[in-house]
């Protein structure tokens, strides 16, 4: 999670990509170039999830993102299956 976090202030689609698992993997990804990523926060982790809280600052000002974030293993290796926000 951390270094995905990581990826998005760096802008690194590549990365991200790379990690996220292939059923539900976008066959592309277009970051923000105006969104400045400030802090991760984590709430809460379970098997294969995370709670967080990601702050940013853009255009219109500050704000956040709220995500819990479901995970998969797939030959010892982590990937990104899906989130839902709130």
């Amino acid at each position: 999670m951390r270094s995905r976090y990581s990826a998005f202030a760096a802008g690194d689609a590549g990365y991200l990509l790379r990690t996220w698992h292939p059923r539900t993997r976008p066959p592309e990804l277009d970051l923000d170039p105006e969104l400045t990523w400030l802090s991760l926060q984590v709430l809460d982790t379970g098997p294969a999830e995370v709670e967080f809280i990601a702050r940013y600052r853009g255009p219109g000002g500050r704000g956040f993102l709220r995500e819990r974030s479901r995970f998969a293993q797939r030959d010892g290796t982590w990937f990104y299956v899906d989130g839902t926000t709130g």
